[in-house]
């Protein structure tokens, strides 16, 4: 089955926050790099924020001082928190492993060997 489950997703105003929750197996978890990515409707696929272990996070420009990834090293899982939410985040959002020979490229999907299946987020009135 799936190696990394996203959870969260759901329907919220404009301005408000949703934590979206990416679980996986201690394997995958082992990644240097964890990310999510988003892919709106009639749009590429995007990455919006990535997590690397002893060297920080990193931010897509759209998404920078609203979006937070975090991750529980105990728990085994990936966190975005989404604050200040807005229309055009509307989408679905993936959460992904880097693959192991990782070349620094935080939001080139190539980068990526194990994917979830998305979960929708939708910012509507």
């Amino acid at each position: 089955q799936a190696q990394l489950v996203e959870s969260g997703g759901d329907s919220v105003q404009p301005g408000g926050s949703l934590r979206l929750t990416c679980a996986a197996d201690a394997v995958t978890y082992s990644s240097a790099v964890m990310a999510w990515f988003r892919q709106a409707p009639g749009k590429a696929r995007e990455g919006v924020a990535a997590i690397y272990s002893g060297e920080g996070s990193y931010y897509s420009d759209s998404v920078k001082g609203r979006f937070t990834i975090s991750h529980d090293n105990v728990k085994k899982m990936v966190y975005l928190q989404m604050n200040s939410l807005k229309p055009e985040d509307t989408a679905i959002y993936y959460c992904a492993a880097a693959r192991p020979g990782y070349g620094g490229n935080w939001f080139a999907p190539f980068e990526y060997a194990t994917w979830g299946q998305g979960t929708q987020v939708t910012v509507s009135s």
